[in-house]
Protein backbone atom coordinates (compact mmCIF):
# COMPACT_ATOMS: atom_id res chain seq x y z
CA UNK A 1 0.00 0.00 0.00
CA UNK A 2 1.36 3.40 -1.02
CA UNK A 3 2.16 5.66 1.96
CA UNK A 4 3.69 8.78 0.46
CA UNK A 5 3.26 11.08 -2.53
CA UNK A 6 6.09 11.59 -4.98
CA UNK A 7 7.63 15.05 -5.21
CA UNK A 8 5.75 15.71 -8.47
CA UNK A 9 2.46 14.61 -6.93
CA UNK A 10 3.10 16.85 -3.91
CA UNK A 11 3.57 19.82 -6.23
CA UNK A 12 0.28 19.01 -7.98
CA UNK A 13 -1.64 18.81 -4.69
CA UNK A 14 0.08 21.94 -3.38
CA UNK A 15 -0.90 23.86 -6.52
CA UNK A 16 -4.46 22.62 -6.18
CA UNK A 17 -4.67 23.83 -2.58
CA UNK A 18 -3.30 27.21 -3.58
CA UNK A 19 -5.84 27.50 -6.38
CA UNK A 20 -8.69 26.50 -4.05
CA UNK A 21 -7.92 28.97 -1.30
CA UNK A 22 -6.26 31.96 -2.89
CA UNK A 23 -8.51 34.36 -4.74
CA UNK A 24 -8.36 38.03 -5.52
CA UNK A 25 -10.65 38.74 -2.56
CA UNK A 26 -8.02 37.37 -0.18
CA UNK A 27 -5.78 40.33 -0.95
CA UNK A 28 -8.06 43.03 0.38
CA UNK A 29 -7.77 41.98 4.01
CA UNK A 30 -3.96 41.75 4.45
CA UNK A 31 -3.47 45.05 2.56
CA UNK A 32 -5.98 46.84 4.78
CA UNK A 33 -4.58 45.11 7.87
CA UNK A 34 -1.13 46.37 6.93
CA UNK A 35 -2.41 49.94 6.89
CA UNK A 36 -3.92 49.51 10.36
CA UNK A 37 -1.03 47.54 11.90
CA UNK A 38 1.73 50.00 10.95
CA UNK A 39 5.01 49.05 12.61
CA UNK A 40 3.35 45.96 14.10
CA UNK A 41 2.61 44.48 10.68
CA UNK A 42 4.81 41.40 11.33
CA UNK A 43 2.95 40.31 14.48
CA UNK A 44 -0.37 40.90 12.73
CA UNK A 45 0.79 38.90 9.71
CA UNK A 46 1.72 35.89 11.84
CA UNK A 47 -1.70 35.86 13.46
CA UNK A 48 -3.37 36.25 10.07
CA UNK A 49 -1.36 33.39 8.56
CA UNK A 50 -2.38 31.01 11.35
CA UNK A 51 -6.10 31.40 10.62
CA UNK A 52 -5.79 32.26 6.92
CA UNK A 53 -3.32 29.51 5.96
CA UNK A 54 -2.76 27.03 8.80
CA UNK A 55 -6.39 26.30 9.63
CA UNK A 56 -7.48 25.72 6.01
CA UNK A 57 -4.67 23.20 5.61
CA UNK A 58 -5.73 21.38 8.80
CA UNK A 59 -9.36 21.55 7.65
CA UNK A 60 -8.56 19.59 4.50
CA UNK A 61 -6.41 17.12 6.45
CA UNK A 62 -9.16 16.43 9.00
CA UNK A 63 -11.51 15.20 6.27
CA UNK A 64 -8.94 12.58 5.33
CA UNK A 65 -8.34 11.60 8.94
CA UNK A 66 -12.04 11.18 9.74
CA UNK A 67 -12.81 9.36 6.48
CA UNK A 68 -15.81 11.57 5.85
CA UNK A 69 -16.83 12.40 2.29
CA UNK A 70 -18.39 15.79 2.98
CA UNK A 71 -18.94 18.47 5.59
CA UNK A 72 -22.47 17.10 6.03
CA UNK A 73 -21.03 13.72 7.08
CA UNK A 74 -18.35 15.31 9.26
CA UNK A 75 -20.89 17.42 11.16
CA UNK A 76 -22.96 14.28 11.80
CA UNK A 77 -20.28 13.31 14.35
CA UNK A 78 -21.75 16.04 16.55
CA UNK A 79 -25.40 15.15 15.98
CA UNK A 80 -28.05 14.54 13.32
CA UNK A 81 -29.70 17.95 13.80
CA UNK A 82 -26.39 19.72 14.20
CA UNK A 83 -25.20 18.51 10.77
CA UNK A 84 -28.03 20.45 9.14
CA UNK A 85 -27.51 23.54 11.28
CA UNK A 86 -23.74 23.69 10.78
CA UNK A 87 -23.72 22.78 7.08
CA UNK A 88 -26.47 25.26 6.19
CA UNK A 89 -24.83 28.08 8.13
CA UNK A 90 -21.40 27.37 6.66
CA UNK A 91 -22.58 27.14 3.05
CA UNK A 92 -24.73 30.25 3.33
CA UNK A 93 -21.70 32.10 4.72
CA UNK A 94 -19.32 31.06 1.93
CA UNK A 95 -22.23 31.37 -0.46
CA UNK A 96 -25.03 33.90 -1.03
CA UNK A 97 -24.91 35.71 2.32
CA UNK A 98 -21.32 36.93 2.17
CA UNK A 99 -18.63 35.30 0.01
CA UNK A 100 -20.42 35.31 -3.36
CA UNK A 101 -21.63 38.94 -3.07
CA UNK A 102 -18.16 39.89 -1.82
CA UNK A 103 -16.69 38.61 -5.11
CA UNK A 104 -18.71 41.19 -7.04
CA UNK A 105 -18.21 44.06 -4.60
CA UNK A 106 -14.47 43.39 -4.37
CA UNK A 107 -14.25 43.75 -8.14
CA UNK A 108 -16.34 46.91 -8.08
CA UNK A 109 -14.23 48.27 -5.23
CA UNK A 110 -11.18 48.18 -7.49
CA UNK A 111 -13.15 50.30 -9.95
CA UNK A 112 -14.34 52.89 -7.39
CA UNK A 113 -11.24 55.17 -7.45
CA UNK A 114 -11.54 55.27 -11.26
CA UNK A 115 -15.10 56.62 -11.19
CA UNK A 116 -16.06 60.28 -11.11
CA UNK A 117 -19.67 59.69 -10.07
CA UNK A 118 -20.69 61.23 -6.77
CA UNK A 119 -23.14 58.38 -6.19
CA UNK A 120 -22.00 54.77 -6.58
CA UNK A 121 -25.49 53.27 -6.40
CA UNK A 122 -26.25 53.13 -10.14
CA UNK A 123 -22.72 52.14 -11.31
CA UNK A 124 -22.64 49.35 -8.69
CA UNK A 125 -26.11 48.17 -9.69
CA UNK A 126 -25.13 47.94 -13.37
CA UNK A 127 -21.77 46.28 -12.61
CA UNK A 128 -23.23 43.64 -10.28
CA UNK A 129 -26.15 42.94 -12.65
CA UNK A 130 -23.75 42.15 -15.51
CA UNK A 131 -21.45 40.22 -13.16
CA UNK A 132 -24.20 37.94 -11.87
CA UNK A 133 -25.97 37.60 -15.22
CA UNK A 134 -22.84 35.98 -16.67
CA UNK A 135 -22.27 34.06 -13.43
CA UNK A 136 -25.76 32.57 -13.68
CA UNK A 137 -25.27 31.56 -17.31
CA UNK A 138 -22.04 29.70 -16.55
CA UNK A 139 -23.37 28.23 -13.29
CA UNK A 140 -26.32 26.69 -15.14
CA UNK A 141 -24.09 25.40 -17.93
CA UNK A 142 -20.55 25.03 -16.57
CA UNK A 143 -18.03 24.25 -19.25
CA UNK A 144 -14.35 24.53 -20.10
CA UNK A 145 -14.33 28.33 -20.10
CA UNK A 146 -14.00 28.42 -16.29
CA UNK A 147 -10.94 26.18 -16.41
CA UNK A 148 -9.57 28.36 -19.20
CA UNK A 149 -10.09 31.54 -17.17
CA UNK A 150 -8.37 29.93 -14.18
CA UNK A 151 -5.35 28.80 -16.19
CA UNK A 152 -4.93 32.15 -17.92
CA UNK A 153 -6.01 34.79 -15.42
CA UNK A 154 -4.41 33.37 -12.25
CA UNK A 155 -0.83 33.52 -13.63
CA UNK A 156 -1.47 37.04 -14.99
CA UNK A 157 -2.90 38.15 -11.67
CA UNK A 158 0.00 36.68 -9.68
CA UNK A 159 2.53 38.20 -12.10
CA UNK A 160 0.95 41.64 -11.73
CA UNK A 161 0.73 41.23 -7.95
CA UNK A 162 4.40 40.30 -7.56
CA UNK A 163 5.36 43.16 -9.88
CA UNK A 164 3.41 45.50 -7.61
CA UNK A 165 5.08 44.03 -4.51
CA UNK A 166 8.55 44.36 -6.05
CA UNK A 167 7.88 48.00 -6.91
CA UNK A 168 6.80 48.70 -3.33
CA UNK A 169 10.12 47.29 -2.10
CA UNK A 170 12.33 48.93 -4.73
CA UNK A 171 10.61 52.29 -4.41
CA UNK A 172 9.05 52.33 -0.92
CA UNK A 173 6.81 55.23 -0.02
CA UNK A 174 7.73 55.88 3.66
CA UNK A 175 9.87 54.33 6.37
CA UNK A 176 8.07 51.59 8.28
CA UNK A 177 9.28 52.85 11.65
CA UNK A 178 7.34 56.07 11.12
CA UNK A 179 3.92 54.41 10.91
CA UNK A 180 2.06 54.17 14.20
CA UNK A 181 -0.36 51.24 14.64
CA UNK A 182 -4.04 52.10 14.65
CA UNK A 183 -6.42 51.12 17.45
CA UNK A 184 -6.12 47.60 18.88
CA UNK A 185 -3.13 46.88 16.62
CA UNK A 186 -1.00 48.96 18.97
CA UNK A 187 -1.12 46.41 21.81
CA UNK A 188 -2.85 43.32 20.32
CA UNK A 189 -1.48 43.10 16.79
CA UNK A 190 -1.07 39.30 16.80
CA UNK A 191 -4.59 38.62 18.07
CA UNK A 192 -6.14 41.23 15.78
CA UNK A 193 -4.36 39.55 12.86
CA UNK A 194 -5.60 36.16 14.08
CA UNK A 195 -9.21 37.40 14.05
CA UNK A 196 -8.72 39.27 10.76
CA UNK A 197 -7.77 35.93 9.19
CA UNK A 198 -11.37 34.82 9.73
CA UNK A 199 -12.36 37.16 6.90
CA UNK A 200 -10.66 35.00 4.28
CA UNK A 201 -13.27 32.31 5.12
CA UNK A 202 -10.73 29.74 3.93
CA UNK A 203 -10.89 27.58 7.06
CA UNK A 204 -14.65 27.12 6.76
CA UNK A 205 -14.31 26.72 2.98
CA UNK A 206 -11.77 23.94 3.54
CA UNK A 207 -14.50 21.82 5.16
CA UNK A 208 -16.68 22.33 2.10
CA UNK A 209 -14.09 21.86 -0.66
CA UNK A 210 -11.44 19.71 1.02
CA UNK A 211 -12.96 16.46 -0.17
CA UNK A 212 -11.75 17.32 -3.69
CA UNK A 213 -8.13 17.24 -2.54
CA UNK A 214 -8.70 14.11 -0.45
CA UNK A 215 -10.22 12.33 -3.47
CA UNK A 216 -7.17 13.16 -5.59
CA UNK A 217 -4.82 11.78 -2.91
CA UNK A 218 -6.89 8.60 -2.61
CA UNK A 219 -6.87 8.18 -6.38
CA UNK A 220 -3.07 8.38 -6.26
CA UNK A 221 -3.06 5.20 -4.16
CA UNK A 222 -2.95 6.47 -0.57
CA UNK A 223 -5.86 5.07 1.46
CA UNK A 224 -4.78 5.06 5.12
CA UNK A 225 -6.41 8.02 6.89
CA UNK A 226 -3.27 9.01 8.81
CA UNK A 227 -1.18 8.86 5.63
CA UNK A 228 -3.77 10.99 3.82
CA UNK A 229 -3.61 13.64 6.55
CA UNK A 230 0.19 13.69 6.64
CA UNK A 231 0.52 13.84 2.85
CA UNK A 232 -2.06 16.60 2.67
CA UNK A 233 -0.01 18.69 5.09
CA UNK A 234 3.23 17.75 3.33
CA UNK A 235 1.92 18.64 -0.14
CA UNK A 236 0.08 21.67 1.16
CA UNK A 237 3.28 23.13 2.56
CA UNK A 238 4.12 24.29 -0.98
CA UNK A 239 0.82 25.94 -1.90
CA UNK A 240 0.03 27.25 1.56
CA UNK A 241 3.63 28.38 2.02
CA UNK A 242 3.26 30.55 -1.08
CA UNK A 243 0.01 31.94 0.34
CA UNK A 244 1.77 32.80 3.59
CA UNK A 245 4.53 34.65 1.72
CA UNK A 246 1.98 36.60 -0.33
CA UNK A 247 0.03 37.53 2.81
CA UNK A 248 3.19 38.75 4.52
CA UNK A 249 4.31 40.81 1.53
CA UNK A 250 0.89 42.34 0.84
CA UNK A 251 0.52 43.26 4.51
CA UNK A 252 3.86 45.05 4.31
CA UNK A 253 2.78 46.71 1.07
CA UNK A 254 -0.34 48.00 2.80
CA UNK A 255 1.77 49.34 5.64
CA UNK A 256 4.08 51.18 3.26
CA UNK A 257 1.14 52.78 1.46
CA UNK A 258 0.39 54.85 4.56
CA UNK A 259 3.13 57.26 3.54
CA UNK A 260 0.97 58.58 0.70
CA UNK A 261 -2.58 57.47 1.42
CA UNK A 262 -4.91 57.68 4.39
CA UNK A 263 -6.17 54.44 5.91
CA UNK A 264 -8.75 53.25 3.40
CA UNK A 265 -12.32 52.20 4.10
CA UNK A 266 -11.45 48.74 2.78
CA UNK A 267 -8.66 46.84 1.06
CA UNK A 268 -9.99 47.14 -2.49
CA UNK A 269 -9.60 50.91 -2.42
CA UNK A 270 -6.10 50.58 -0.96
CA UNK A 271 -5.07 48.03 -3.59
CA UNK A 272 -6.35 50.21 -6.42
CA UNK A 273 -4.63 53.31 -5.02
CA UNK A 274 -1.30 51.50 -4.68
CA UNK A 275 -1.58 50.12 -8.21
CA UNK A 276 -2.35 53.59 -9.64
CA UNK A 277 0.55 55.09 -7.65
CA UNK A 278 3.13 52.81 -9.28
CA UNK A 279 1.64 52.09 -12.72
CA UNK A 280 -0.78 54.93 -13.37
CA UNK A 281 -4.28 54.39 -14.76
CA UNK A 282 -3.09 51.52 -16.96
CA UNK A 283 -2.07 49.57 -13.87
CA UNK A 284 -5.41 50.26 -12.23
CA UNK A 285 -7.28 48.93 -15.27
CA UNK A 286 -5.11 45.81 -15.49
CA UNK A 287 -5.75 45.19 -11.80
CA UNK A 288 -9.47 45.71 -12.31
CA UNK A 289 -9.68 43.19 -15.15
CA UNK A 290 -7.62 40.49 -13.43
CA UNK A 291 -9.37 40.88 -10.07
CA UNK A 292 -12.80 40.83 -11.71
CA UNK A 293 -12.08 37.66 -13.67
CA UNK A 294 -10.52 35.95 -10.64
CA UNK A 295 -13.50 36.88 -8.46
CA UNK A 296 -15.91 35.88 -11.22
CA UNK A 297 -14.36 32.42 -11.40
CA UNK A 298 -14.65 32.03 -7.64
CA UNK A 299 -18.27 33.17 -7.56
CA UNK A 300 -19.31 30.64 -10.20
CA UNK A 301 -17.58 27.83 -8.30
CA UNK A 302 -19.32 28.88 -5.07
CA UNK A 303 -22.74 29.12 -6.69
CA UNK A 304 -22.40 25.62 -8.14
CA UNK A 305 -21.06 24.16 -4.89
CA UNK A 306 -23.81 25.70 -2.72
CA UNK A 307 -26.55 24.66 -5.13
CA UNK A 308 -25.36 21.07 -5.25
CA UNK A 309 -25.06 20.81 -1.46
CA UNK A 310 -28.53 22.22 -0.80
CA UNK A 311 -29.96 19.86 -3.40
CA UNK A 312 -28.19 17.00 -1.60
CA UNK A 313 -29.62 18.02 1.77
CA UNK A 314 -33.11 18.79 0.45
CA UNK A 315 -33.54 16.69 -2.71
CA UNK A 316 -37.35 17.00 -2.75
CA UNK A 317 -37.46 20.77 -2.18
CA UNK A 318 -35.83 22.34 -5.24
CA UNK A 319 -33.77 21.21 -8.19
CA UNK A 320 -30.12 22.21 -8.56
CA UNK A 321 -31.20 24.69 -11.25
CA UNK A 322 -33.72 26.34 -8.92
CA UNK A 323 -31.14 26.63 -6.13
CA UNK A 324 -28.66 28.11 -8.61
CA UNK A 325 -31.08 30.81 -9.74
CA UNK A 326 -32.14 31.61 -6.15
CA UNK A 327 -28.58 31.89 -4.83
CA UNK A 328 -27.48 34.05 -7.77
CA UNK A 329 -30.41 36.47 -7.38
CA UNK A 330 -29.94 36.70 -3.62
CA UNK A 331 -26.20 37.35 -4.07
CA UNK A 332 -26.98 40.12 -6.55
CA UNK A 333 -29.27 41.84 -4.03
CA UNK A 334 -26.76 41.55 -1.16
CA UNK A 335 -23.87 42.82 -3.31
CA UNK A 336 -25.65 46.15 -3.77
CA UNK A 337 -25.39 46.93 -0.08
CA UNK A 338 -21.67 47.52 -0.76
CA UNK A 339 -18.43 45.91 0.38
CA UNK A 340 -18.23 47.74 3.71
CA UNK A 341 -21.71 46.57 4.72
CA UNK A 342 -20.98 42.98 3.68
CA UNK A 343 -17.74 42.91 5.68
CA UNK A 344 -19.39 44.59 8.68
CA UNK A 345 -22.19 42.04 8.92
CA UNK A 346 -19.99 39.10 7.99
CA UNK A 347 -17.83 39.68 11.07
CA UNK A 348 -20.46 38.63 13.67
CA UNK A 349 -21.28 35.48 11.71
CA UNK A 350 -17.61 34.58 11.34
CA UNK A 351 -16.97 35.25 15.04
CA UNK A 352 -19.74 32.74 15.75
CA UNK A 353 -18.81 30.21 13.08
CA UNK A 354 -15.03 30.04 13.49
CA UNK A 355 -15.02 28.59 17.06
CA UNK A 356 -17.32 25.82 15.81
CA UNK A 357 -15.10 25.30 12.77
CA UNK A 358 -11.84 25.22 14.73
CA UNK A 359 -13.37 22.81 17.25
CA UNK A 360 -14.59 20.30 14.68
CA UNK A 361 -11.32 20.47 12.70
CA UNK A 362 -9.19 19.66 15.76
CA UNK A 363 -11.63 17.00 17.01
CA UNK A 364 -11.63 15.30 13.60
CA UNK A 365 -7.82 15.45 13.38
CA UNK A 366 -7.34 13.79 16.77
CA UNK A 367 -10.58 11.81 16.85
CA UNK A 368 -8.79 8.48 16.67
CA UNK A 369 -7.51 9.07 20.23
CA UNK A 370 -11.09 8.87 21.58
CA UNK A 371 -12.53 6.66 18.81
CA UNK A 372 -14.54 9.57 17.36
CA UNK A 373 -16.97 9.28 20.24
CA UNK A 374 -20.05 11.43 19.60
CA UNK A 375 -20.17 12.51 23.27
CA UNK A 376 -16.81 14.29 22.88
CA UNK A 377 -17.88 15.99 19.65
CA UNK A 378 -21.26 16.99 21.12
CA UNK A 379 -20.08 18.49 24.42
CA UNK A 380 -17.10 20.30 22.87
CA UNK A 381 -19.23 21.80 20.09
CA UNK A 382 -22.01 22.73 22.55
CA UNK A 383 -19.65 24.70 24.81
CA UNK A 384 -18.00 26.33 21.77
CA UNK A 385 -21.42 27.30 20.41
CA UNK A 386 -22.72 28.81 23.64
CA UNK A 387 -19.60 30.90 24.22
CA UNK A 388 -19.47 31.96 20.55
CA UNK A 389 -22.94 33.52 20.88
CA UNK A 390 -21.35 36.26 23.01
CA UNK A 391 -18.82 37.01 20.24
CA UNK A 392 -21.66 37.04 17.72
CA UNK A 393 -23.66 39.64 19.65
CA UNK A 394 -20.76 41.90 20.63
CA UNK A 395 -19.37 41.96 17.07
CA UNK A 396 -22.48 43.66 15.70
CA UNK A 397 -21.99 47.35 14.86
CA UNK A 398 -23.50 49.78 17.34
CA UNK A 399 -26.94 51.18 16.49
CA UNK A 400 -27.65 48.27 14.15
CA UNK A 401 -30.38 45.63 14.32
CA UNK A 402 -29.30 44.83 17.90
CA UNK A 403 -29.77 47.64 20.48
CA UNK A 404 -26.49 49.18 21.61
CA UNK A 405 -27.44 48.80 25.28
CA UNK A 406 -27.88 45.05 24.80
CA UNK A 407 -24.52 44.78 23.02
CA UNK A 408 -22.80 46.71 25.84
CA UNK A 409 -24.43 44.61 28.57
CA UNK A 410 -23.47 41.40 26.77
CA UNK A 411 -19.90 42.64 26.43
CA UNK A 412 -19.69 43.43 30.15
CA UNK A 413 -20.96 39.96 31.09
CA UNK A 414 -18.63 38.22 28.65
CA UNK A 415 -15.56 40.17 29.81
CA UNK A 416 -16.40 39.26 33.38
CA UNK A 417 -16.92 35.51 32.92
CA UNK A 418 -15.05 34.53 29.75
CA UNK A 419 -11.23 34.72 29.88
CA UNK A 420 -9.57 36.20 26.77
CA UNK A 421 -12.87 37.59 25.50
CA UNK A 422 -11.28 41.01 24.97
CA UNK A 423 -8.92 39.55 22.34
CA UNK A 424 -11.61 37.55 20.53
CA UNK A 425 -10.87 34.20 22.16
CA UNK A 426 -13.61 34.04 24.77
CA UNK A 427 -14.67 30.67 23.37
CA UNK A 428 -11.32 29.00 24.08
CA UNK A 429 -11.63 28.06 27.78
CA UNK A 430 -15.31 26.96 27.57
CA UNK A 431 -14.46 24.77 24.57
CA UNK A 432 -11.60 23.11 26.47
CA UNK A 433 -13.97 22.52 29.40
CA UNK A 434 -16.48 20.95 27.00
CA UNK A 435 -13.74 18.71 25.64
CA UNK A 436 -12.73 17.55 29.12
CA UNK A 437 -16.35 16.83 30.06
CA UNK A 438 -16.84 14.89 26.84
CA UNK A 439 -13.73 12.78 27.39
CA UNK A 440 -14.76 11.97 30.96
CA UNK A 441 -18.30 11.14 29.85
CA UNK A 442 -17.04 8.88 27.04
CA UNK A 443 -14.65 7.06 29.37
CA UNK A 444 -17.31 6.61 32.05
CA UNK A 445 -19.77 5.20 29.49
CA UNK A 446 -17.26 2.58 28.42
CA UNK A 447 -16.70 1.44 32.01
CA UNK A 448 -20.45 1.22 32.56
Amino acid sequence: MKKSLTFKESIIIGSMLFGMFFGAGNLIFPVHMGQLAGTNFLQASIGFIITGVGLPLLGVACLGTSRKDSLFELASLVGDKYKYFFTILLYLTIGPFFAIPRCATTSFGIMEPLLTNESLILPRLIFTFVFFAFALILSLKPNGIMSYIGKIINPIFLFFLFLLIIMSFVNPIPQVNSLAPDGAYETQAFFRGFIEGYNTMDAIASLAFGITVISVIRNLGITNESDIAMNTIKAGALGCGLMAIIYLLTTYMGTMSRGTFEISANGTIALSQISSHYFGKLGAYVLLITVTLACFKTSVALIISCSEMFNTMFPKFWSVKAWTIAFTLFSFVVSNFGLNAIITYAVPVLMFLYPLTISIILLALFGKAFNYDRKVFATTSAFALISAIFDFIVSFPKDSIIPTSFINNTSNIANKFLPFFDIGLGWLIPTVIGLIIGLIWAKASKKA
